[in-house]
């Protein structure tokens, strides 16, 4: 079925378009919630969450830009909202330093590895790396979303790609040793 007629019968609340588009889109939007959510648990809550944000509020879809691209600011919204009612967003506000070009992280990984990394930064870092490198915000975006500053946004995705460069190292060490 094309997306176009799903998009189409879900704004008419009908059913068994809304299962076709969860089916095709919860792995997807799944990964993404993990990227934010380490717990499985509230990883699942807030997927469920989020389709039930992304079916009611189907009808606001315009049309313009991806619809894949909307479910995900949906679902990122949603792990946002969690992280906020756990009260377990705190940023680490490691000393500021001068804030300047973001360094680059070392070479690439591969995907499970990534999601490894990720899952050891603090919820600070993990959620500023990811709204800023994969969900593509801008910092001006990040702060206003989270509630601090510019700087802040900048600063904590400079340190988050610290932690992650140092704990890529840190794995290298043990792969080689091993």
């Amino acid at each position: 079925m094309e997306l176009e007629k799903v998009i189409l019968l879900c704004k008419n609340q009908d059913a068994r378009a809304q299962k076709h588009l969860y089916n095709q889109y919860s792995g997807l939007l799944f990964s993404v919630v993990r990227r934010y959510l380490k717990n499985e648990e509230d990883a699942e809550d807030a997927l469920i969450e989020a389709f039930y944000k992304i079916f009611s509020k189907i009808k606001t879809y315009k049309g313009q830009g991806s619809f894949e691209g909307w479910m995900r600011r949906v679902v990122v919204n949603e792990c946002l909202m969690k992280l906020r009612k756990k009260r377990n967003f705190t940023l680490a506000l490691e000393e500021a330093y001068d804030v300047g070009e973001a360094e680059m992280i070392t070479p690439a990984l591969a995907y499970q590895d990534l999601m490894k990394v990720l899952e050891n930064l603090p919820t600070g870092y993990r959620t500023i790396f990811n709204l800023y490198e994969i969900e593509g915000f801008k910092h001006r975006e990040i702060a206003e979303q989270l509630g601090i500053s510019i700087n802040t946004s900048k600063s904590q995705l400079i340190l988050a790609k610290k932690r992650i460069r140092d704990l890529i190292k840190k794995k290298q060490l043990i792969e080689r040793r091993g």
